[in-house]
């Protein structure tokens, strides 16, 4: 593979170019949140989330799961936005259920 290939420079570390197949709905859907979030490309989002994953293995699939239904929830309308000290409030509630 040539450097090209690889995205090689001198301002940083090396870049290597992997494939990802993935269905055109997820693709759309990851084209819209990148642009909402404001990262500057596909790639730059893609590889925020990979670096995420990995340095925060303690977020599992479940809880992104559940992250991602509240979020539609929200967004759909179906959810009320609840304050910190509410989500303090809960989170006190449950440790003292344990």
């Amino acid at each position: 593979m040539s450097n090209a290939d690889r995205g090689a420079s001198d301002s940083g570390p090396e870049m290597v170019q992997i494939n990802l197949r993935l269905s055109e709905a997820f693709l759309e859907d990851i084209d819209a949140t990148w642009k909402e979030q404001g990262f500057n490309s596909r790639s730059e989002f893609l590889r925020y989330a990979a670096r995420d994953a990995v340095k925060h293995p303690e977020f599992s699939r479940e809880g992104w799961k559940q992250i991602a239904a509240s979020e539609h929830e929200l967004r759909s309308g179906d959810a009320e936005l609840v304050s910190r000290e509410d989500v303090v409030e809960m989170m006190n509630r449950r440790e003292d259920d344990e």
